[in-house]
């Protein structure tokens, strides 16, 4: 989403707040450049405490305030929390999940097939949205909040499943039984009418097909809330949704329980919440993926509508990395830092999750930061904001691969998410920027000159297909362990693996085992000067592969390395092959990040990629603004002072608003960062 200036600003709740203070609270936030607040989303029985009865005073108070205070403001659909005295009056709107019947107490905790709750829903959005409508200084709108299936396995949600099956195989059971292999264990299911519980399948491709329904059940309901929105929208006020991340107590991969790229197609503006690590273990790698995934699910800029200002336990944020972090969100093309939230709050589960402001609600290092920051996004926010983003890899991404990986689970410590972590970290660390595609995105793969598929169990023929045309091309493909080995319904593939491209890798593998013990030998891969990995030559590789090995049998493909172990030793662990114009790589274990890091440096030299001289703790962002000139973003993520040589064309540092050459020194204290427009 195009804007016309960077949005800052933070979610704001007066019904939280102990006490009367709302001036107070916009005259600070205009002291800190702050000009847009999000507001509404928590608060479905604040507005409608009995039902039928409803109470704006807050919405209000806030929407007069921040007029009078020239901010701007996103109103939030507060259906993700339901009211006490709707779950009282129908209790199965409080759903069943795998893990029993949900109570009240916790947010997102209700059925969102249930008819009751959507009519509910809807009666609350829409007076909601008569009561904003006079407001001119609403931008936009917010449905609903990080929004989930919530594991629904309520009798709705499943009668919708059935007939959801019912048109994937066209009322054929015959088939349905054929393609997720029902047989099995007497699963056969011979009438629509005798359809179990999906909650006690052990069936892998049903328990996948659920899951991806799941997903849709979350596309459908904000596609609902976006039609009624729309009703009541100007045209010159954006739709969003706040889409959020796997989540390890921090943002960390593809979200498991939502398609992002179909939830997103009725918004007219992709929004997402990024929170991650500070202090000592801050490395910028969330903000990085996060605003890879973000990018590109509308591809176009994007909002952060929540991220981390004191945060959770341990977040702290050392002097200068607030900062940090507000820019490397819009280097990675976000045109919003908004902030989880302007003050702490006095009870609650949330009490300590904590905001700009602490509890004393006075002016304290985080408030004077978010000072420096707003000061700083008026003042070059015009050569900052649209940044256009030009990637030259790209990582594809499959929920039906993710969900194969639950099924079907090759280690403990190696889920899908973490094998994607573990390329798109190397990248990053690499200065390599990288986009995120889907599997709808095949037209899209030429235009990468490296694609790398993480573990993409689940591919469809058509997606095969694609693969072998963009290396056939001139495209360089890296695949991991794990590529093309069932169908989108998780049947394994009967023929040779990796399915319909053992000729584009020039190999084939028939067995796989847990690896220990295992090291590489003969690679043919320039070695890393990374101590960690040279530190004691051959010996540092005796044990640098873990978890997973296919064990590789070349045919034309060159070997790149083999295994070192007395009975794996014969066969090849990384192969690449030349295929039409282009070339395919196949890295068949799970190794050490300096291993994969020398294997992608190889790889982008092959595809013709510039590798950077310098890399993490010193990151690399570049973009294209409204001014058509390229921004250059230069982060030090770490405590020592980093000095980097300029190279390229002239240009001038934003901050110093001074002249740059080629061959200048750059010099960032710990924690800070430089920007040149040139």
């Amino acid at each position: 989403m195009k804007t016309e200036h960077l949005l800052f600003g933070a979610a704001y709740y007066d019904e939280y707040l102990p006490y009367d203070r709302i001036e107070t609270d916009m005259e600070m936030m205009e002291k800190a450049h702050i000009n847009v607040i999000r507001i509404a989303e928590s608060t479905w029985s604040t507005w409608e405490p009995q039902e039928g009865v409803f109470d704006f005073t807050h919405l209000h108070r806030m929407l007069q305030a921040s007029k009078k205070h020239n901010i701007q403001v996103i109103v939030g659909t507060p259906t993700y929390a339901v009211p006490t005295w709707l779950a009282a009056k129908y209790p199965d709107i409080l759903t069943q999940t795998h893990a029993g019947p949900e109570r009240y107490g916790r947010r997102q905790n209700m059925d969102i097939t249930h008819p009751l709750y959507l009519k509910h829903a809807e009666s609350m959005i829409r007076r909601l949205m008569e009561e904003v409508v006079p407001y001119d200084h609403v931008i936009g709108f917010q449905l609903d909040n990080e929004t989930k299936s919530y594991d629904t396995c309520s009798a709705y949600a499943q009668a919708k499943f059935v007939e959801y099956l019912k048109e994937i195989f066209h009322n054929d059971l015959d088939a349905l039984n054929h393609e997720f292999g029902l047989d099995y264990w007497s699963n056969r299911i011979n009438a629509w009418e005798d359809f179990p519980d999906v909650r006690g399948t052990i069936n892998g491709s049903l328990g996948a097909e659920y899951q991806k329904f799941q997903r849709k059940l979350v596309t459908d309901f904000l596609a609902w809330q976006c039609a009624i929105v729309k009703e009541y929208a100007r045209p010159d006020q954006f739709i969003t949704h706040n889409f959020d991340y796997d989540w390890r107590n921090y943002s960390f991969g593809l979200q498991p329980e939502v398609n992002q790229w179909e939830a997103a197609k009725p918004l007219t503006a992709a929004g997402f919440d990024i929170y991650h690590h500070s202090a000592a273990d801050l490395t910028g790698a969330e903000i990085s993926f996060g605003g890879a995934i973000a990018r590109s699910i509308k591809k176009d800029n994007y909002l952060i509508l929540e991220t981390e200002a004191q945060g959770n336990h341990g977040w702290l944020h050392y002097p200068g990395q607030l900062r940090l972090q507000a820019f490397s969100h819009l280097a990675s093309g976000s045109n919003s830092v908004m902030y989880w939230h302007w003050h702490s709050i006095h009870n609650a589960i949330e009490s300590y999750w904590k905001g700009i402001l602490s509890h004393n609600l006075k002016e304290n290092s985080t408030y004077r930061e978010a000072c420096r920051i707003g000061s700083d996004f008026a003042k070059y926010g015009s050569h900052l904001k649209n940044l256009k983003k030009k990637a030259d890899a790209a990582i594809l991404l499959s929920h039906e691969s993710l969900n194969g990986l639950q099924w079907f689970a090759i280690h403990e410590n190696l889920k899908y998410n973490d094998i994607f972590r573990w390329i798109y970290d190397a990248l990053y660390e690499l200065n390599i920027e990288c986009d995120i595609l889907c599997e709808t995105d095949v037209d899209l793969f030429g235009q990468y000159p490296l694609l790398i598929t993480p573990a993409l169990y689940s591919a469809s023929d058509t997606l095969i297909e694609a693969l072998r045309l963009y290396v056939e091309n001139g495209g360089h493909l890296l695949s991991t362990f794990k590529t093309a080995f069932s169908d989108p319904m998780l049947k394994i593939y009967a023929d040779d693996q990796p399915h319909g491209l053992t000729d584009v890798f020039g190999m084939t593998y028939d067995q796989f085992t847990d690896a220990k013990n295992v090291g590489l030998r003969e690679i043919a891969f320039p070695q890393s000067t990374e101590e960690v990995y040279n530190e004691a030559s051959a010996a540092s590789r005796s044990d640098c592969v873990h978890y997973w090995m296919e064990l590789l049998q070349p045919d034309t493909a060159q070997v790149l390395a083999s295994y070192a172990h007395p009975h794996w030793g014969s066969y090849a662990a990384v192969t690449y092959n030349h295929y039409g114009k282009g070339s395919a790589a196949y890295l068949g274990c799970y190794c050490e990040q300096a291993v994969l890091k020398d294997l992608l440096r190889f790889l982008c030299t092959k595809a013709g990629i510039s590798l950077p001289a310098v890399q993490y703790p010193v990151i690399i962002k570049k973009g294209i603004n409204d001014l058509g000139k390229e921004i250059v973003y230069y982060f030090n993520y770490s405590d020592d002072v980093q000095k980097i040589s300029y190279q390229g064309k002239d240009g001038v540092m934003l901050f110093e608003d001074k002249d740059i050459k080629d061959g200048d020194t750059i010099s960032l204290n710990g924690w800070d960062l430089a920007i040149v427009e040139r």
